[in-house]
């Protein structure tokens, strides 16, 4: 999340917000693009523990913050006071209803100096469980419900889980290479993930879609429009790409369905599985994903920044205009 508006970046703030979500939230197309098969279909269990999970979190971050008692009151009182201990921050300060930029970083969030010269590499995975706010944290878990328990279904829970971890992992690798003064926190680096193995999904199992062109197109205006959001400031948008890159191509590789004639079991003149194109989605992906990761992980503690690999890539997280500028974005 950084200073202003939490998963939004420094200042007096409280981070930096991996993500914005139209009033909605993130959506998916409708299953009903999916032309039935006789592929088992999972009970979700993990993405409703994930959630489960992030709700518990908040609930401890806001008892270590307990506001009444830290807050020295320079930016206003505590919100909610009722509430004892789990009162949040002034509104001056985190206007998403949450604890204190201080209290985050102390739990957790992503920073580029405890990170890197710290060497606190654990803080890739733990931002993915803080949010900002509850503004933050009701939008972040709708979302996941949405997506998450329709992929689950259909997927199982192992490759949804690996998909939701490595692309919150890698939106993190690629916020703090290009973010070095701010926290960031919230888990939209792993939701856009699951929006990118969604897209690469429908390609690589193109044919068993029916209204294959409503499909995409619903899929990538909903892809648009939230990275769009991200173009604002005091919004991480390195990691909603980054966990976006990742989740597509984990699609490729975790996510292809066997072909009908496999599926029915009917057609003895199918000898393979998968389609040849799948097979090379699949390496492909599979390549630039391990080889995206070394890279990325080498640049990132060594202490490159990648802003000078890339020096028009700020313009990926903020656009400034007449009504706002974006300062270090």
């Amino acid at each position: 999340m950084r200073g202003e508006d939490p998963e939004n970046r420094g200042g007096g703030r409280t981070g930096e917000v991996k993500s914005r979500v139209n009033d909605s939230g993130y959506s998916a197309p409708s299953s009903s693009f999916l032309i039935d098969d006789s592929e088992t279909q999972w009970t979700s269990w993990l993405i409703p523990m994930f959630v489960v999970a992030n709700v518990a979190m908040f609930l401890v971050v806001m008892y270590i913050n307990n506001c009444p008692k830290h807050n020295l009151g320079f930016q206003g009182k505590c919100v909610a006071r009722f509430l004892g201990r789990f009162s949040f921050q002034p509104i001056k300060e985190n206007p998403l209803f949450g604890p204190s930029s201080a209290t985050l970083e102390k739990m957790g969030a992503l920073k580029w100096t405890r990170v890197v010269q710290k060497h606190q590499g654990w803080r890739l995975v733990t931002c993915i469980w803080l949010h900002a706010g509850v503004i933050h944290l009701v939008a972040n878990m709708l979302s996941l419900v949405f997506i998450g328990i329709r992929l689950e279904q259909q997927f199982g829970f192992v490759r949804i889980g690996i998909v939701y971890m490595l692309s919150g992992f890698g939106g993190s690798i690629i916020s703090s290479l290009f973010i070095r003064n701010n926290i960031s926190v919230g888990a939209s680096g792993a939701l856009f993930g699951l929006l990118g193995a969604m897209l690469s999904e429908l390609i690589t199992n193109w044919t068993i879609y029916s209204n294959k062109a409503a499909a995409l197109i619903t899929l990538l205006v909903i892809i648009v429009i939230n990275l769009g959001i991200g173009i604002l400031p005091h919004v991480d948008n390195y990691a909603h790409i980054g966990g976006f890159l990742s989740g597509f191509l984990l699609g490729f590789v975790l996510l292809p369905r066997p072909q009908f004639g496999w599926l029915e079991q009917r057609n003895l003149h199918v000898k393979s599985k998968y389609k040849a194109y799948q097979y090379v989605l699949w390496l492909i992906s599979l390549a630039l994903l391990i080889v995206g990761f070394a890279v990325a992980l080498v640049m990132l503690f060594r202490g490159e920044n990648g802003n000078d690999h890339c020096h028009w890539c700020h313009y990926l997280s903020c656009v400034p205009t007449s009504r706002w500028n974006c300062g270090e974005n």
